[in-house]
């Protein structure tokens, strides 16, 4: 009979949903300093911080999330995919605890910077322990669904956070931030019972290898001919990779992997590119905010599923051009509609541009209408694709550098866009939409020519991916390139091992 852990290995979903939860994290924090924004008790705590100062509350969690996700590099590599993760939640709870019991605004900074060494880590190594756990007919389905339980926790926070708003005191901000703590440590503690990347034990010479590879896809089976031929495959990549040089920043410049270097990072610098944090126009009033708000992050929610669902099926290369050509659209309708009725006036005493005086245009209609189909568009491709890509393209003796240096440039145009935004908002209005409009049509060319689909395919396989073709020529690579029967690879192996034992039998006999 298999032990408690190996029924909890033999089901791939299980594995990697639980470790969603450290993926989720980033959704908690995004939510966690929104709602304090009309918080009155927040602002005596914290002396009224200012624009300025506000800002740099914020950015404090990317900052900390780029060192968490270049820390990634060595860690993964000395300690282990299901080590980091724990370490991870770890760092996370001592964040969150920081920032619960901070009394001004120095140790708010260091416990979000804190925070976001642990978001981080958790963001680059979850990706790279899903892809690395999974099979292919399903290795985007269990990536992609990290973004899913992103987007719950942002939707979930939120409402914490506006329930909170009717406690008096310190309690109304304290209360959501600690709740941010028991994620982390379900996480930290569950993890214990999971299994390590198969990838990395094989790696770094561990037998266990082919027994979690067993569990995960063969019920248990150790001679499982799938499983078998997995473990030779994966054990002949690591064989071959190990002789091709060290594990070092220099492979990241050699022939073959540079180029997807380049990728991972340009789809990791897209994504905040799409004007996620730029899709709030003609809202005013606090009962306003909660319903346009509360939509979107229940679209947010619900059209994650559509990619889950089919994005094995449909591949990744769809996803990606037809999203950020949607997302360029309703960019367009958004920026042609505020620059047709908007004008400048006053909210909350701050000077910004609205559209006001224009029958059912006053009411946000349309822009409401346009902001929710963008969200949609954005939630149904680029927003899963982006973190199943990158963990998939790599080498195994460059993945978590290479993953961690994507999922870096990820946190570097977030801190970007979180300080550039409000200005060009204040500055140019309704001309800032055109701008991130631009940024998705330029992503649609460069997924279009330079994005080879990478959907049913090991991660071994993907290596003949790359070396197919020219870099700009992606649309023209088949999707059967590289890719193998596993039944027929399987029944050849026992027909050799047949001819093989024969032959032997022939000679001692």
């Amino acid at each position: 009979m298999q032990s408690y852990s190996a029924r909890i290995a033999g089901n791939p979903y299980i594995v990697g949903s639980f470790a969603y939860i450290g993926g989720g994290l980033f959704g908690l924090d995004i939510s966690s300093m929104s709602g304090v924004l009309n918080n009155q008790a927040y602002f005596n705590v914290f002396k009224n911080p200012g624009s300025n100062a506000q800002g740099a509350i914020v950015a404090s969690m990317p900052a900390g999330s780029i060192v968490g996700s270049l820390a990634v590099t060595s860690l993964t590599d000395r300690i282990g995919r299901k080590n980091t993760i724990i370490l991870a939640s770890a760092i996370w709870v001592l964040g969150g605890v920081t920032q619960c019991a901070a009394i001004n605004r120095g140790m708010l900074v260091v416990g979000r910077v804190i925070a976001g060494i642990s978001v981080g880590l958790s963001s680059t190594v979850v990706p790279i322990y899903q892809s690395e756990i999974a099979a292919p007919s399903t290795r985007g389905r269990i990536v992609c669904m990290q973004q899913w339980l992103i987007t719950w926790d942002i939707m979930l926070q939120y409402f914490v956070q506006f329930g909170c708003l009717y406690i008096n005191g310190n309690a109304s901000f304290r209360i959501p931030w600690g709740l941010q703590i028991i994620p982390a440590i379900v996480l930290g503690i569950g993890m214990l019972w999971f299994p390590e990347s198969p990838r990395w034990l094989i790696d770094n010479g561990r037998e266990e290898a082919l027994q979690i590879l067993a569990d995960l896809h063969g019920k248990g089976d150790r001679s499982n001919g799938l499983v078998v031929l997995e473990f030779e495959q994966i054990k002949e990549q690591v064989d071959f990779e190990r002789n091709e040089g060290a594990k070092s920043y220099v492979d990241l410049l050699k022939p073959g992997v540079f180029r997807r270097v380049g990728l991972g990072c340009s789809l990791q610098m897209w994504s905040p590119l799409s004007g996620m944090n730029v899709m709030r126009a003609g809202l005013t009033g606090r009962r306003v905010n909660l319903i346009a708000d509360s939509v979107q992050y229940v679209l947010n929610v619900a059209f994650t599923v559509p990619a889950i669902l089919y994005i094995d099926r449909w591949g990744r290369r769809p996803l990606l051009i037809s999203g950020s050509i949607l997302m360029g659209f309703f960019l367009c309708l958004v920026g042609g509609l505020q620059a047709e009725y908007g004008e400048w006036g006053t909210v909350d005493g701050s000077s910004v541009w609205v559209i006001i005086n224009h029958g059912s245009v006053t009411k946000a209609i349309f822009v409401f209408v346009c902001s929710y189909l963008f969200v949609s568009s954005f939630a149904g491709t680029i927003g899963p694709v982006s973190w199943t890509y990158p963990a998939e393209i790599f080498p195994m003796k460059v993945r978590a550098k290479a993953v961690s240096l994507a999922t870096a440039t990820n946190w570097l145009f977030n801190l970007a866009i979180a300080w550039a935004v409000p200005p060009a908002l204040f500055s140019i209005a309704w001309k800032t939409y055109f701008v991130f409009a631009a940024f998705n049509f330029a992503a649609a060319v460069h997924f279009t020519f330079c994005f080879p689909e990478t959907a049913q395919h090991t991660l071994e396989e993907i290596e003949e991916v790359f070396w197919q073709g020219h870099t700009f020529s992606a649309w023209a690579i088949s999707r059967d390139v590289g890719k193998r029967n596993l039944e027929d690879l399987v029944k050849g192996r026992v027909d050799d091992e047949k001819q093989g034992s024969l032959e032997k039998a022939q000679i001692f006999g």
